[in-house]
């Protein structure tokens, strides 16, 4: 991978992963986070960090995210 492959692509906040800007489909395996009060951009999570930290992502969700809808 060159310096400029590098600087174009997005990279896992995590683990320095450069997603393939040149593969549109690694574009729906990629996920953001920010923390809570956050405006910017957020931070990149290439797939194998979303897949190892599924259980911390889903952690910060609020509890009304996982209440049954109300009729």
């Amino acid at each position: 991978m060159t310096g400029a492959e590098h600087a174009t692509g997005e990279q896992c906040a995590r683990c320095d992963a450069v997603r393939d800007v040149d593969d549109p489909a690694t574009a729906l395996t990629w996920s953001r986070e920010r923390e809570p009060g956050d405006a910017g951009p957020g931070r990149s999570l290439c797939p194998s960090c979303v897949r190892a930290h599924t259980r911390d992502i889903e952690a910060r969700l609020a509890p009304s995210w996982w209440a049954p809808p109300q009729r």
